[in-house]
């Protein structure tokens, strides 16, 4: 079951090298904030770019941040810092919302 809102839901997709997750996406000049679903289990793989908060919607998230691993349920957020590298692995069915410092991190479809 999808968490998010039917209006969410009709916002750009957005355009990731990922297969198996899908996000929507608010952007402004200052950041954007994108909807994520992994209807499967999926791993992002280690990677870096400007700050980045998030919050599980559902499910359960297990992110590597500068090495240090820990694992975040709903309604649990994070902050990952400008640079930090970091990797993720989503448990399927789950939600999150990220928002990044990058208004460009990604484009719509």
């Amino acid at each position: 079951m999808n968490p998010y809102a039917d209006w969410i839901l009709a916002l750009p997709q957005v355009d990731t090298p990922f297969e198996g997750l899908e996000g929507r996406m608010i952007a402004g000049p200052h950041g954007q904030a994108v909807f994520f679903r992994a209807e499967e289990e999926f791993e992002v793989p280690a990677h870096a770019h400007g700050a980045q908060w998030g919050v599980v919607v559902a499910g359960v998230l297990h992110l590597t941040i500068d090495g240090r691993a820990n694992t975040y349920g709903p309604g649990e957020t994070y902050d990952i810092p400008a640079g930090s590298e970091h990797s993720a692995r989503l448990e399927a069915g789950t939600s999150v919302i990220d928002v990044f410092q990058d208004p460009d991190r990604y484009a719509a479809k």
